[in-house]
């Protein structure tokens, strides 16, 4: 029987036809590259070690062995995907705001890229700040098929040390295994549901947190057990650029005896926030400015999974200080996300002010019984109509949780502003990537000036594989 993954990929394909370096580290990029300069990006197999085993998963490198890319706002976008694995794939560019068709969802803005086949992209670089690419072809992203994408602009001051940590969750097991045993489960029955309907909707669930139990989490493919080490100087400032690119799980990130400044949010600037604790959910992104004290030592900087003990991390090492082995588990648990920090955030460059010219009300919809998960009650198919939007306008989507759990809404194609949440309007983080936490309403604004048809969908990947997605099209 057909599996509605298949199903689901089925209808992707079908709707439409058409004709071992340091992670992300500036000298990626030449510079004295020319402009017109093509990257050859490989898609590949490639073996990691977790927990003292081999992993076979995926990745995207250059041919010298760097992950994803660096380059500088103004350049043209100018890469060639070499598929070097024995399946199609599709690389999304998540973030940036490409023509449709180089967007890279299977048969939503292009066909797959066959095995030994290769896709070229070009468009310009408008903008810059911390973004990823990651596969967009069923359930690749899963074996670690991501990487980071990093676009300097006019904030990086000239010789500013930066770091890239790229956090993953990772399993043993095969993700076509995990989605079945999804797909299997039957949640008990809860008096606490805020399922479509419920009698009570003003009520808050408690949050189901975590529903894939994974081996190991990674920050830039490492375990705490052999963790990365970056080295720098007593008394800098150094930029944190932050990815979330697990599939499932989100985490606090925790800076220990450091405190920092989060200076954007998904690429775009914010009012500095200060603090040693910031949350990050599935595919969003933190650029935490921070300043190593003098004298040697060494700082750790982890994510501790929401909800539980178990963490991740690298190690900022200054001068000669000893490195003490950093434990798995934490000493206490991480809460589950909330709201607060989005509620306080403010983007430095807010939307122009205006009246919203069309609303979209969606709400999030599912439950683990079946584990069917939905936009306004309907799993997604190849039959669901877009959203209408008109270019042009300016489109309000009204965010509201029926589920117990979180869900981190991501729009394609386009930024938008954090504008409301619970009834309280504000001038809200710019975006890509929102977390609607379980029974609250958060309102989303864009501008419609990408003609095309983009994905809209949870960017929890056995979630988005269930039904959560939506498309919003004008052309």
């Amino acid at each position: 029987m057909l599996s509605r993954r298949s199903a689901l990929l089925g209808a992707f394909s079908s709707c439409v036809t058409f004709p071992q370096c340091s992670w992300a580290q500036p000298n990626s990029v030449a510079a004295t590259e020319r402009p017109e300069t093509v990257t050859i990006l490989r898609v590949q197999r490639r073996n990691i070690e977790v927990n003292g085993k081999t992993a076979s998963v995926l990745g995207i490198r250059q041919p010298d062995g760097a992950p994803g890319l660096v380059t500088e706002v103004g350049r043209r976008f100018r890469v060639r995907v070499d598929n070097e694995l024995d399946a199609p794939t599709l690389i999304h560019w998540h973030g940036l705001t490409p023509p449709w068709r180089q967007d890279g969802v299977p048969g939503i803005s292009g066909p797959p890229i066959s095995p030994g086949a290769s896709a070229e992209y070009d468009f310009p670089l408008r903008f810059g700040g911390t973004f990823w690419m990651h596969s967009h072809e069923g359930l690749q992203e899963q074996s670690l098929l991501a990487a980071p994408l990093i676009i300097r602009d006019g904030r990086n001051s000239p010789g500013q040390r930066e770091a890239t940590i790229m956090l993953a969750d990772f399993s043993f097991t095969p993700p076509e295994q995990i989605y079945a045993e999804l797909r299997a489960k039957r949640a008990a029955p809860s008096p606490r549901s805020a399922a479509p309907g419920a009698a009570n909707e003003s009520e808050v669930p408690r949050p189901d947190l975590n529903d894939v139990r994974y081996d190991a989490f990674l920050a830039n493919d490492r375990t705490l057990a052999d963790p990365e080490t970056i080295r720098v100087e007593p008394g800098e400032p150094i930029l944190l650029r932050i990815i979330n690119s697990s599939c499932m799980s989100a985490y606090h990130v925790d800076l220990g005896a450091l405190s920092g400044d989060l200076v954007a949010v998904d690429g775009f600037s914010v009012r500095p926030v200060s603090g040693q604790r910031f949350p990050i959910a599935v595919a969003q992104r933190l650029d935490i400015l921070i300043k190593v004290p003098r004298g040697p030592a060494a700082f750790p900087v982890l994510a501790i999974l929401e909800g539980e003990r178990r963490q991740t991390g690298v190690i900022l090492f200054a001068g000669r200080g000893p490195v003490a082995r950093i434990p798995e588990i934490a000493s206490t648990s991480s809460p589950a996300l909330t709201l607060n920090l989005e509620s306080r955030l403010r983007a430095t460059k807010p939307l122009a002010k205006r009246k919203p010219d069309r609303i979209h009300h969606i709400d999030l919809t599912g439950d683990m019984n079946g584990y069917v998960w939905s936009i306004n009650g309907v799993a997604w198919n190849k039959d669901v109509p877009p959203l209408p939007v008109a270019e042009g306008e300016r489109v309000e989507f009204v965010l509201k949780n029926k589920t117990r759990m979180s869900h981190p809404m991501h729009l394609h194609g386009h930024q938008f502003q954090v504008v409301e949440i619970d009834g309280k309007r504000f001038s809200g983080a710019v975006r890509d990537t929102i977390l609607v936490t379980p029974g609250r309403r958060v309102v989303i604004a864009f501008d419609a000036n990408n003609p095309g048809w983009w994905a809209f969908h949870c960017h929890l990947l056995y979630h988005q594989a269930a039904g959560m997605f939506a498309t919003v099209r004008y052309i």
